[in-house]
């Protein structure tokens, strides 16, 4: 599956209030600990992967996100498998995988038509909403990267206010400063 996400800054209050004006339906909240991990023989800051454990709610799923697509989104090729955390940390540790850092946020989700909407309060960095979409086929991402920037306009996000990089990657920049 590709998954494609646009995320940007956003004061929740507003946004929320204007998401559910549109028909956005709340699904709940959930609170994450991610913790990312760079490869032995590649680096991931340079190839734009990603591969983190994420507990959820006390579920652990390991993600692997491949290279981004385009230049003005987040859209790549992702894959998702429940693991045990521990284990899970301890065979990457094992093959020589090291831990690059740890974000932690609140997500606030919503569905809306095809997309899924989160407000995430990320600790030390602030306010954001993602709003993304699955779709199987590269030949669909266009269309459907459209369709995602024309609601995020509907909320008054333009394109120029695309953010991406990686919250992980917000965090190292401002432990650099």
């Amino acid at each position: 599956m590709i998954e494609i996400e646009v995320k940007a800054r956003a004061d929740h209050e507003r946004i929320g209030e204007l998401i559910t004006g549109l028909g956005a339906r709340a699904i709940g909240v959930e609170h994450h600990c991610d913790t990312y991990y760079n490869a032995p023989h590649r680096d991931f800051s340079i190839t734009d992967e990603a591969l983190r454990i994420r507990i959820v709610n006390g579920r652990a799923v390991l993600t692997y996100k491949g290279k981004k697509l385009d230049a003005v989104s987040k859209t790549r090729e992702e894959f998702e498998t429940d693991v045990d955390a521990t284990i899970m940390r301890n065979i990457l540790l094992s093959l020589g995988f090291v831990e690059s850092g740890v974000v932690k946020k609140t997500r606030a989700v919503f569905e809306f038509e095809n997309f899924t909407i989160c407000l995430d309060s990320v600790d030390g960095l602030g306010e954001f909403i993602e709003v993304e979409t699955m779709v199987e086929s590269e030949s669909d991402v266009e269309l459907h990267r459209a369709r995602v920037f024309g609601f995020m306009e509907k909320l008054g996000i333009g394109q120029g206010d695309s953010i991406r990089v990686s919250y992980l990657e917000m965090l190292i920049d401002m432990l650099k400063k």
